[in-house]
């Protein structure tokens, strides 16, 4: 006769509401820990991991079928409704590994749902910003660092969240984050370091004029000085990627007008790794082309003409590449035209 009477399945919205209860319940029973009670909190915590389960199925779809908009719509108001959406993030270190999983997979899916052409998750994180404070720090927990490092760069695709972090003084902890001795974990924070300096340009460029001098500071001794070698060429890479960018043509000036600047990218061109070579190159070359060179990087690259020129000679890449070739061609040129005693520095 049980078998007759099966349970309503719940909607989408009395799911995220019976998560919300089951995560409540659970996180006491973690402060209060009695023993007769472990056992309903274990039968708790099996409810919990299939209840996000189920959620992040109706979000995602299953078997290839499309999600159904509706379901997804009501799922992400009740989200919303009772900021579950936090209490979800501030649960994500209790969860069971597969819980955690797809408990970070259905809070970034929410972050791009769309209700009535509005992605009310924007409207949400600009007034609970804070929830970013708990993201950040969360790369000083192995255990939560690359759950945590999704869910803060699904978040950053937002430009208030990425001007927010880039003002924040959490900004400077990134340089320690990309040197996590753990490498997963670094290369998480590199990646989150990359799209707060890389994805918003107007906002990139700005916080960049402003924080020119403590930033490429940090950048120079932590990053392109680092004993590390993974550190060293993701920092070259990305320091290229700032540096060509329209959007930042004021700020590569200054850069490339700095002797000491110039001096740490030699250094990285007599590396033994061809890969930092050659994005060294590419922030070298800035320097060299470069028509208002002060007269002390003039002098350097005089002083060193025929170091550099021996150096360019033999200085290949594995593929064809014609641009290369080019920049390189233009390198040598521009080097042998120096002339130390113009007024301005260059012939």
């Amino acid at each position: 006769m049980k078998g007759l009477f099966k349970s309503k399945p719940r909607t989408p919205a009395e799911l995220v509401r019976y998560m919300r209860e089951l995560l409540i319940f659970i996180d006491r029973g973690a402060q209060t820990r009695e023993q007769k009670r472990e056992k309903q909190r274990e039968e708790k915590v099996s409810e919990l991991n299939k209840c996000i389960l189920e959620i992040r199925t109706i979000l995602y779809g299953i078997d290839g079928a499309e999600p159904v908009l509706e379901a997804c719509t009501q799922l992400t108001l009740e989200f919303l409704k009772e900021d579950t959406i936090r209490l979800l993030i501030v649960s994500l270190p209790k969860l069971d590994l597969g819980a955690r999983q797809n408990a970070t997979r259905v809070i970034t899916n929410l972050s791009r749902q769309r209700v009535n052409s509005r992605l009310i998750a924007a409207e949400y994180l600009e007034n609970n910003i804070d929830v970013i404070n708990i993201l950040i720090p969360g790369y000083e927990d192995s255990e939560i660092a690359l759950s945590y490092g999704a869910i803060l760069r699904e978040y950053i695709r937002y430009q208030s969240v990425a001007r927010y972090v880039l003002e924040s003084a959490q900004m400077k902890k990134f340089f320690d984050y990309v040197q996590n001795p753990t490498f997963e974990i670094a290369s998480d924070a590199a990646a989150t370091f990359k799209e707060l300096l890389t994805r918003h340009k107007s906002t990139v460029a700005e916080f960049l004029s402003k924080n020119f001098d403590w930033f490429f500071r940090e950048y120079n001794s932590q990053l392109l000085q680092s004993p590390n070698y993974i550190t060293r060429r993701h920092a070259v890479k990305l320091l290229g990627d700032m540096l060509l960018d329209r959007s930042n043509s004021a700020v590569m000036i200054r850069y490339v007008s700095s002797l000491d600047n110039m001096r740490i990218l030699m250094n990285l061109l007599r590396e033994s790794n061809k890969a930092i070579q050659l994005e060294s190159f590419h922030v070298f070359k800035l320097f060299v082309a470069n028509q208002n060179k002060p007269p002390e990087i003039v002098s350097i690259l005089v002083t060193n003409r025929s170091k550099l020129l021996r150096f360019f000679g033999d200085f290949n890449i594995d593929k064809e590449d014609d641009q290369f070739e080019a920049d390189k061609a233009q390198v040598i040129r521009e080097i042998i035209n120096l002339n130390p005693r113009a007024d301005d520095g260059v012939q």
